[in-house]
Parts: C-alpha cells; sequence; structure tokens
C-alpha cells in the first residue's frame, strides 16, 4: 500500500491507498486491464498510477466506478494510522 502523510495539529495522519478490491472486481468479472483502460476511458498512465497504489483523481475514479457500475467502495480502500506528537 502507499502511504500519503498529513499533518494536523500535532498529529501526523498516514493513509494507505489500495486499490487490491478493484484487482479482485476484474478478475471475477474475467476483465483485463487494458479492457478497464477502454471501458472506462482512462490513459495508461492511470492503469500504472493503480499497479502501484497511488492516488489518482476523483473523476478517474468515477469513470471506472460508472464503467463497472459499481461504487467507489468496491473498489478503494483506505486505512488510516494517527500518530500523535507530529513534526
Amino acid at each position: 500500500m502507499k502511504l500519503v502523510r498529513y499533518v494536523k495539529a500535532r498529529e501526523v495522519i498516514k493513509v494507505a491507498i489500495s486499490y487490491n478490491k478493484l484487482w479482485k472486481l476484474l478478475i471475477d468479472r474475467g476483465i483485463k486491464k487494458t479492457e478497464l483502460r477502454t471501458l472506462a476511458g482512462v490513459s495508461t498512465n492511470v492503469i500504472a498510477k493503480l499497479g502501484k497504489n497511488d492516488p489518482v483523481s476523483m473523476e478517474t475514479l468515477a469513470k471506472i466506478c460508472t464503467a463497472l457500475d459499481c461504487d467507489i467502495s468496491d473498489i478503494v480502500e483506505m486505512t488510516k494510522d494517527i500518530e500523535q506528537g507530529g513534526n
């Protein structure tokens, strides 16, 4: 999972983004990544970012959800860890 760090007051919030649910959904439906790219109208760069669990835009996620007729929670998982006393 890719960690994204945010600092809020004296807390450091680490958010891990995972698209493992997306890959499982594609497997379950027998859809290849190249088919997803065409169905959703996204670039190969976007597919590469998803493969690395890098953040992508909400617009991109909406395109994918529309193409797969699913909800965002069906393709993205986020976890957060809060540490006290961040700088």
